[in-house]
């Protein structure tokens, strides 16, 4: 017996000996390639606080894509030789994540999709003026790297106008409709008066501490003028001269070369679903008549006189529901968040230290932005997370959104989850910054579903802008695969849009027109909060009195970011 004992206990040694081997190659393989991430993606690496890329922008040239694209293939292979079955339990999760993740991202390489540098919602025009104004600006060696950094912008934006041209010349174009607010966009970085180039703000709120402000200054004027206004004015007369015009017509992304089996690519990649456009379509239409009920009972509840329609419309023109100041409108947000953080404990166990804070969505870029966003911030990098509340026509942002979209964006939604990933240990770095559409946008729509637990919704309206907050997620089931697989116009698309949900005529354009330069991006939301509430109907079956709501939310939130089917294999009990 004593014998036996021993011969076993040397085996599970083995064993264990072999687990830590593989374990070892696996996560000097993860290493390497986070190595690999951060040089690659300079402005990415210095937003999670490396230093070193803080003057640095990414290589945009079609030749750095196509190194990128041979280093992915190559990184699959590495990946295949890892022996699954000696990894550990959480090693086994991280190498299913990975190899998912970089199988979809080589299988992606068969459609050009790197030819869209730029939309209405990104491109040049947008991410550097966000990073240089996120840039740290505390003393003389901040200041010197923006200075480098907007030497260096020029390149980057000249490597741009190539993409754009070749992307012309193939016909893979964003539409031309979406697209039409972009060279306004770029303008706004050419003008030569400091106090309203946004590229020159660090150097107008440059601290007591910073000797030398007017040396800063003045070379920060000569870049922009002599160095990046004029590579932006290139730029504009490109775009505006030849771009925008030979841009296609089209909006379906299913009129590209292989769109329809790219936008099937696109609508696998964002829900990580195997579901197809016309399920997800169907799946749409049954959201849009299950909403539409219970807004029916709250408009019967307050005794409202006048079709649905009709209370849609009050709502969207009733002077009552709308701030006059943007001031007011921010310290309205500010409120409601901090309603919310004092009521997180009572669903939630984990929980972060990043704190967040609430500011308006830049000039530059409001008129074509969407009602919020959320910035992830840093505590290497000094960073608070951010929620961006768009203080642009303040007759379309109505109080009675404000409270489901401050939970969406802040806590418990965007600020919480992607905090907390981004502070879990004993994981690989990509796993703390992975960002899975449906699983993280499904996670922000669930947040909003928490609000009357967390004590929200008190205020029928409020309950009304929740639910259509929902209804506007589940048209975009409908509409993005509508457009994108099923030949629905623009026009068509708002028309239904306005149909069903309280949004303004601007913001609807304006989500419309988001859709149709990103397609299925919009999927995201509805099929990944459709799956936590299915897990979690699941989960309080098979508990009953023993379902615990915060230990329920942290099996969700305690791993980071996955793919649907792999929370699933998680959360199954």
């Amino acid at each position: 017996m004593k014998s036996f004992l021993i011969f076993c206990s040397v085996l599970c040694l083995m064993n264990t000996v072999k687990a830590s081997t593989e374990s070892q190659k696996l996560n000097q393989l993860f290493d390497k390639e986070w190595s690999y991430l951060m040089k690659t993606y300079p402005t990415w690496a210095y937003s999670l606080g490396h230093k070193s890329a803080a003057r640095l922008w990414s290589d945009n040239s079609i030749h750095a894509y196509e190194k990128r694209r041979a280093h992915n293939k190559n990184y699959l292979k590495q990946l295949k030789k890892i022996q699954r079955k000696k990894l550990s339990k959480q090693d086994k999760l991280s190498y299913d994540l990975d190899l998912y993740q970089t199988q979809l991202s080589v299988d992606g390489q068969a459609f050009d999709s790197y030819l869209f540098p730029v939309t209405q919602l990104w491109g040049p025009q947008q991410g550097p003026p966000r990073t240089i104004n996120q840039m740290p600006k505390k003393n003389k060696k901040n200041y010197t790297d923006i200075l480098e950094r907007l030497k260096n912008l020029p390149k980057y934006v000249d490597q741009t106008t190539e993409l754009l041209k070749i992307g012309l010349s193939k016909g893979v174009t964003p539409p031309q409709i979406s697209i039409k607010s972009v060279p306004d966009q770029i303008l706004a970085l050419t003008t030569e008066d400091m106090n309203k180039h946004p590229m020159y703000r660090p150097f107008l709120e440059m601290p007591k501490s910073v000797k030398n402000k007017t040396y800063f200054q003045n070379e920060a004027k000569k870049i922009l003028i002599n160095k990046v206004n004029p590579t932006y004015k290139k730029l504009y007369g490109f775009f505006k001269g030849k771009y925008l015009p030979g841009s296609r017509k089209s909006i379906s992304f299913s009129a590209l070369p292989n769109g329809k089996k790219w936008y099937s690519q696109k609508v696998r990649e964002m829900t990580t679903t195997d579901l197809s456009p016309d399920e997800i379509h169907k799946i749409g239409l049954s959201e849009v008549q299950r909403i539409k009920k219970e807004m029916n009972q709250i408009i019967v509840g307050l005794k409202f006189k006048g079709s649905f329609k009709e209370f849609l419309t009050f709502l969207k023109t009733d002077s009552q529901f709308f701030y006059k100041k943007k001031n007011d409108l921010l310290m309205g947000y500010r409120d409601i968040a901090k309603r919310a953080d004092a009521k997180i404990p009572q669903l939630f166990n984990l929980m972060p230290r990043l704190p967040y804070g609430i500011e308006p969505v830049p000039s530059y870029s409001e008129k074509a932005q969407t009602t919020a966003y959320y910035v992830r911030g840093s505590i290497e990098a000094g960073r608070a997370g951010l929620f961006y509340a768009n203080t642009y026509k303040l007759d379309s942002r109505p109080k009675w959104e404000m409270e489901a979209l401050t939970l969406h964006e802040a806590v418990p939604g965007h600020h919480l989850q992607i905090s907390i990933a981004k502070e879990l240990t004993g994981i690989p770095n990509f796993r703390k910054h992975g960002h899975f559409t449906a699983y993280v946008e499904g996670w922000g729509l669930y947040a909003e579903s928490l609000g009357e637990e967390l004590g929200f919704y008190k205020d029928p309206y409020s309950k009304f802008g929740q639910l259509t907050y929902e209804m506007w997620r589940a048209v975009r089931l409908v509409v993005d695969t509508g457009m994108h697989s099923k030949g629905w116009t623009r026009k068509q698309s708002i028309e239904y849009f306005n149909k069903y949900t309280g949004k303004t005529k601007h913001d609807i354009e304006v989500e419309v027109d988001r859709y149709i330069v990103m397609p299925a991006q919009a999927l995201a939301y509805k099929i990944g909060e459709l799956k936590i509430k299915e897990l979690k109907k699941y989960r309080q079956k098979k508990l009953g009195d023993q379902f615990d709501i915060r230990e329920f939310h942290d099996q969700i939130l305690d791993a980071g970011a996955l793919p649907l089917s792999l929370l699933e294999a998680k959360l199954k009990l």
